[in-house]
């Protein structure tokens, strides 16, 4: 069996390996520079990762994985080219908008089912800012991350947008409705260097 990197051992110098091969991938598939991947094995464990590219702090891209299926490394470089070139809801990212580009990687919990009688006890099970969350209703799915209960902080929107995204009316429900809940653990350029100026 391969083994699944586990969250809670990757600390803020790691997330700093992480964001920098999000960076990097993007930066060489530009024409700027080559991405170089450290051979450390923890980024040979599988792990299910999002990256976020935001522009003074509006979404520019946003791309991942939720469930593990290959090494680390190579989720965050495939999801950060995604997030970078292949969101469905943007323009690719242009050379001259690279600098002005902040990355975030969030490394994925596996998800948990949930057990819930009908959508208000769904709802009443949400933490918000703690979970993601995963709906699917039949060929129907989406999720959103933790990060957007910042956003959305009361979880009968939450749980409306959720369904929009999946391409569902805001007040449908029904019985077949499955919902799992995910943690990640984050880490945003900004907040390093800020934590760098800091230390």
């Amino acid at each position: 069996m391969i083994d699944q990197v586990d969250k809670k051992d990757i600390g803020q110098d790691r997330g700093k390996v992480l964001l920098g091969i999000a960076r990097s991938s993007i930066a060489e598939a530009m024409g700027i520079g080559s991405a170089s991947t450290p051979h450390d094995e923890w980024l040979n464990e599988w792990g299910a990762t999002f990256v976020t590219l935001t522009q003074g702090g509006e979404l520019r891209g946003c791309i991942g994985t939720l469930q593990a299926h290959r090494p680390l490394a190579e989720d965050v470089r495939q999801n950060a080219l995604a997030a970078a070139f292949r969101d469905p809801r943007f323009l690719p990212l242009a050379k001259h908008e690279l600098e002005a580009t902040e990355c975030e990687v969030s490394l994925l919990s596996p998800a948990e089912a949930m057990e819930f009688r009908d959508e208000h006890d769904a709802l009443s099970q949400l933490r918000p800012g703690i979970d993601g969350i995963v709906l699917e209703y039949g060929r129907y799915r989406s999720t959103f991350l933790p990060q957007v209960w910042e956003q959305l902080p009361q979880p009968h929107r939450f749980m409306a947008q959720l369904k929009r995204k999946a391409g569902l009316p805001d007040s449908f429900w029904a019985e077949e409705i499955r919902l799992a809940r995910y943690t990640v653990s984050k880490w945003r350029e900004l907040d390093l260097a800020e934590a760098g100026r800091n230390g």
